[in-house]
């Protein structure tokens, strides 16, 4: 079965994603305009009470994932333990050192005191900057990461498919393999095909809202667009249907 995700911003959202049969949803601020930050505790509350499995993303600003400043990764460890106090069932982290590498040391301090063993671990698109992926993956298998959200290295994950079939070949069930970044509806057949674990999409839209002269420069808000998110679910119930694998969404 290939799972379901999508990256929402609020409980509509995440609300949305259920009646789709999505599997989990990521929670996120700011995706747009930042690729997504923390959100907020009272977010968290309110999209956990919708029901679904809800993964928060633990990023403490925009940039790069090379955190040398240790009071970000206080920081980001605060969050850490927040979110799975509010009833998080995992969090999104990721952490590179200067050379661009899994940095383990960060990691570590991120979830320090998170019960680890009674959530899920998924470590994000960082690991899209590493250029040895495999070694990357075995590191994070050792750390007792759940899986990794990557695009192959590409910048939309059609462009990476060799490299996402590579990366699920050594991880031979070690550690699940997310295709997240860029995907549209057309794209998860041959995802599909490249045998990945799950599929991550943000499947959003623009509501207009014009935010006046303080509004941050942005004319609008993003909300998960529900037709799009039942358009992705259907076509990845149909794809597992004519491999044989059963899907929630069916």
């Amino acid at each position: 079965m290939t799972a379901l995700e999508f990256a929402v911003q609020d409980a509509a959202g995440a609300l949305g994603a259920r009646r789709v049969g999505a599997d989990r949803v990521e929670l996120c601020a700011a995706l747009g305009s930042t690729g997504g930050l923390t959100p907020s505790i009272g977010t968290i509350e309110a999209v956990v009470e919708t029901g679904i499995p809800v993964h928060v993303l633990i990023r403490c600003r925009a940039g790069g994932f090379v955190y040398a400043d240790a009071d970000e990764l206080a920081v980001m460890n605060a969050d850490a333990r927040a979110a799975i106090s509010a009833g998080a069932a995992g969090l999104v982290i990721g952490a590179l050192t200067p050379d661009h590498q899994v940095d383990v040391e960060g990691l570590r301090r991120v979830l320090d005191d998170v019960p680890v063993e009674s959530i899920e671990l998924t470590f994000h698109r960082g690991i899209d900057q590493i250029r040895d992926r495999e070694t990357a993956l075995d590191t994070l298998i050792a750390g007792g990461m759940t899986r990794v959200l990557t695009s192959g290295g590409a910048a939309a994950c059609a462009a990476g498919l060799e490299e996402l079939a590579a990366m699920v070949v050594h991880a031979a069930g070690r550690i699940q393999v997310m295709a997240g970044g860029g995907i549209t509806v057309d794209d998860i057949p041959a995802l599909h095909r490249a045998g990945v674990d799950a599929i991550h999409l943000s499947a959003r839209r623009v509501i207009a809202d014009d935010g006046g002269p303080g509004g941050g420069g942005r004319s609008g808000h993003e909300q998960l667009d529900e037709e799009l998110a039942a358009a992705a679910a259907a076509q990845l119930a149909a794809t597992d249907r004519s491999a044989g694998r059963g899907h929630p969404t069916a």
